[in-house]
């Protein structure tokens, strides 16, 4: 099984859910590629993105829609 991509968005968004799926013993992998801390003259932040893994989709996909429907 593989990660699939549950969220791109935010940081703050992204931290928010992310505690919220490790509350319910989900493991997340988060990929940032924001560069702004590496060249602050580029104010181009990219999405943060959450993964995890296939076979936790079902005991994940409740935390997320409640996630998404408090937004």
């Amino acid at each position: 099984m593989g990660l699939i991509k549950i969220f791109s968005g935010e940081e703050i968004l992204a931290v928010t859910l992310k505690e919220k799926l490790e509350e319910s013993n989900i493991n997340v992998v988060v990929r940032n590629n924001n560069q702004a801390n590496v060249l602050p003259s580029i104010q181009t932040a990219k999405a943060v993105e959450l993964f995890i893994q296939e076979v936790d989709f079902g005991k994940a996909n409740p935390v997320i829609e409640t996630f998404r429907l408090n937004l």
